[in-house]
């Protein structure tokens, strides 16, 4: 496997194993609930250290890692300040912060970056997968270093996130309106994403126009993107037991079945030839019973996972004007959470920042009643007043102080309705519970500091 080289690989390749453990304490003061190391928490110190300090509780405990590392844009001004014992390193620290006239900053970034990966690598299950937001600026130098940490064979995909809902007409070039989001996979042969719930506009595909008694069901081609010279085995003739016409695939798209795997279809009567038989191409029904749901894809439109303004809005409603300059949506973490962890998962997120990945696990908890838990650190000042005291907002409730309304039910109410008030409370509580409102009170927060 090839690997990546890069200024003082050398110094920070084991740098971490020399990072002092140091205890967690907790100021019960700004937290909400018991002082409890195993409940929900804000540690406020150098990612390093803190991960350097859950490692004696929580390694191979962690479910989902979520990171929003600098970007390393060249405009950040983000500082390196791991003390590695060498004079190459510390020669490097009189040149912070690291900035655009910084020749040496990406070598910078790789060694922040290396020794926290490894750490987040020993903290996670061996069912847990890692989640990482980057723009063009360093994803394909982090695709090497997780590839080299984490194994190629563990990488999941590249998902592409439109964060613009508007072009940057600002732009020397062209405006950059997507991030993307790497996912790796502690052990990918045990590990699998969660699949979505069929949408309204995908069952309305679902029919049963035979009146099959294993329910509705809809149907695909039964040919495959296969020629005939790469698989003769699936190039033969089906014939219609309707017409006794035979039917051959086409050479170039042959059938996606072989010969005993068709006539075991037919046999259970999966081949669908038209609602009157006489259809001149079979296909395959699939019904929707059983079905494992939608599989995940890999472009995220700012309709499905939410956009950057959306993300200032949200925070500013929570937290007043000029809070953060670069929060992430909510949707975008829940959709993280959707795909990559259960009702019961440890979520670790090591540059917490405005705190959305709190937010978007209370707001799951809430829709599912499920129990996930997480981790949050923060090396900056504002790890109270702002990345705690969203939790701690979140938590507790927080008035509504925006003019961004969504319309989550209209209808007409009509005086025959009205007799039907306990309908309509359903219906409200059903929506309420589905978008995560109103049960965020039951969870319980500690901030803290390594000592």
């Amino acid at each position: 496997m090839s690997e990546i080289v890069f200024k003082g690989k050398e110094y920070v390749y084991n740098h971490h194993l020399t990072v002092p453990y140091r205890p967690l304490e907790v100021d019960a003061a700004k937290g909400i609930g018991p002082a409890d190391l195993g409940s929900n928490l804000v540690i406020h110190g150098d990612n390093l250290h803190a991960l350097k300090s859950l490692l004696p509780r929580y390694a191979g405990q962690v479910d989902l890692v979520f990171i929003d590392p600098p970007y390393n844009t060249g405009n950040e001004g983000w500082c390196y300040n791991d003390n590695v014992n060498s004079p190459i390193m510390k020669e490097w620290l009189t040149t912070n912060p690291v900035d655009g006239e910084d020749m040496l900053r990406h070598d910078k970034w790789l060694c922040m970056m290396w020794p926290r990966l490894v750490l987040l690598r020993e903290l996670l299950s061996e069912k847990g997968s890692i989640w990482i937001t980057l723009d063009d600026n360093e994803v394909h130098r982090a695709r090497m270093v997780l590839d080299e940490i984490f194994g190629d064979a563990n990488f999941v995909t590249c998902i592409a996130w439109h964060k613009r809902i508007s072009p940057a007409n600002d732009a020397k070039l062209f405006s950059g309106d997507h991030d993307l989001i790497l996912v790796y996979a502690k052990d990918i042969s045990q590990w699998q994403p969660n699949r979505m719930e069929y949408e309204e506009a995908q069952l309305a595909n679902f029919s049963n126009p035979d009146s099959d008694s294993r329910g509705l069901w809809n149907s695909s081609a039964y040919t495959c993107a296969k020629t005939a010279d790469e698989h003769p085995n699936l190039y033969y003739p089906i014939t219609n037991p309707n017409t006794g016409e035979e039917v051959w695939p086409s050479k170039s798209r042959v059938w996606a079945y072989e010969k005993k795997t068709h006539e075991k279809n037919a046999v259970e009567g999966l081949v669908w030839w038209g609602k009157d038989g006489t259809g001149k191409m079979p296909r395959i029904k699939k019904f929707l019973e059983g079905r494992k749901g939608v599989v995940p894809r890999d472009v995220w439109t700012h309709e499905f996972a939410g956009h950057n303004q959306e993300s200032n809005m949200e925070l500013t409603q929570i937290m007043g004007p000029d809070a953060f300059s670069t929060p992430k949506p909510i949707r975008l973490l829940e959709r993280v959470l959707q795909f990559g962890s259960t009702p019961d998962s440890l979520i670790l997120d090591s540059f917490a920042g405005s705190g959305t990945t709190a937010h978007a696990v209370l707001k799951a908890n809430a829709k599912d009643g499920g129990h996930r838990k997480f981790i949050l650190v923060e090396g900056e000042a504002y790890a109270d007043k702002l990345t705690a005291e969203r939790v701690r907002r979140a938590i507790k409730g927080y008035a509504w102080a925006g003019n961004q309304r969504e319309t989550l039910l209209e209808e007409k109410i009509t005086f025959t309705q009205f007799k039907k008030a306990d309908e309509w409370l359903k219906k409200v509580e059903a929506i309420k519970a589905k978008e995560g409102f109103g049960a965020e009170e039951s969870a319980q927060m500690e901030i803290g500091e390594p000592s």
